[in-house]
């Protein structure tokens, strides 16, 4: 097997972020030794309200230069609705790493778990979400955002849809589909907004065209989250733009069973950060019941992201290593409350790192 060796930051985030990220650190340790992998090194950086208070700024801009010099980093939520002005008003910490880095696919999964409580049994697909345009006006432009207020009455947001980055955000979902049950459906809203919707239709049904072996199709968006509530089972990849992804996405994670095991990963074609997709939930923050798996699984991804970028084995099983680790422990019986069980974040934690060395979970929390 072929090994690097790998530098990845951490981001422990706000509310919950400080108990989940360092469970996602601990079991990637365990799984990285157990596939016989270089042991990771591991870099703290600075984020969020911690930082603010010692740096006067939520990411300094000494944590953007050292994540520049890692090979990916891991990313725990924030909580900027809670930090005080002017920061409460700025780009939030994600957002703004993900524009400073052009972290143009937010790639995310929602997958159920056998013995988990999903809405929808069976469910396996995937979210191919473009993530540098369209909808949100914080990442829309290159400079300030497309929302502003002319008067105190009067409130304009503008989208953007390009064929650059639609062509871009295209690839990425057919190449996956072709590791997977070669499927993609396009999310869209072209009967009403023809132009920039249906651009992005039209142009990602072009990149289908060098798919010829990928079964096509599309759905509205308000089509799809009925399907997606019924028959979320039935779909692979779905590919949309940013304010339909990140809405899909919250739905398909809990039609799985809970936003707690959605993952996800920011990625360009050189940088990667793993990040769950669940915010931080700073009503249970630091009572240790928080569920890991969004972190877990996401850190997952990341290591499969280095495995494809650097072609290494030992990172690749290492990722197969912590998904069968994850779930076995969740078959076995360990879950967290909002799971149906009682376990909680570190009895989680500790009973798939013992999956990971040992190949059989500790249940308990049933």
């Amino acid at each position: 097997m072929t090994t690097n060796q790998y530098r990845l930051g951490v981001l422990l985030g706000d509310g919950i972020g400080p108990e989940i990220v360092p469970s996602a650190v601990a079991i990637l340790d365990a799984a990285v030794a157990a596939a016989g992998a270089s042991p990771i090194e591991w870099t703290e950086l600075p984020l969020g309200r911690a930082a603010i208070d010692e740096y006067g700024d939520a990411v300094p801009s000494a944590t953007l230069e050292a994540l520049d010099n890692v090979d990916a980093w891991l990313l725990g939520p924030h909580d900027s609705a809670s930090y005080p002005e002017p920061h409460k008003s700025k780009l939030n910490p994600s957002g703004t790493i993900r524009k400073h880095f052009q972290l143009y696919a937010n790639i995310r999964p929602a997958k159920a778990f056998p013995g988990g409580n999903a809405i929808v049994p069976g469910t396996d697909l995937v979210i191919v979400r473009e993530n540098t345009e369209g909808f949100y006006a914080d990442r829309n432009t290159f400079a300030g955002t497309g929302e502003f207020m002319p008067t105190p009455d009067v409130a304009i947001a503008h989208g953007i849809i390009t064929r650059k980055a639609t062509e871009r955000i295209a690839h990425e979902a057919f190449k996956l589909a072709r590791t997977r049950s070669k499927k993609v459906t396009i999310v869209h809203k072209a009967n009403v907004l023809r132009l920039t919707t249906g651009l992005f239709r039209d142009v990602t049904r072009e990149v289908a065209q060098q798919y010829p072996d990928v079964e096509v199709n599309d759905f509205h968006i308000d089509a799809a989250t009925v399907h997606l509530v019924r028959r979320a089972n039935r779909f692979d990849v779905i590919v949309t733009e940013n304010m339909f992804g990140d809405i899909l996405s919250d739905l398909a994670g809990e039609v799985a069973g809970s936003l707690g095991i959605a993952p996800s990963i920011n990625s360009s074609d050189t940088h990667a950060m793993a990040q769950a997709s669940h915010g931080s939930a700073p009503d249970i923050a630091g009572r240790n019941i928080a569920n890991p798996i969004a972190m877990i699984l996401s850190s997952a991804m990341l290591l499969r992201w280095l495995g494809a970028k650097f072609q290494d084995d030992a990172i690749l099983a290492a990722a197969d290593i912590v998904e069968d680790a994850v779930e076995r422990t969740v078959v076995e019986g360990t879950a967290t409350k909002d799971m149906g069980g009682s376990a909680s974040t570190t009895e989680f934690t500790d009973a798939v790192v013992a999956a990971t060395r040992s190949g059989v979970p500790a249940a308990q929390g049933a």
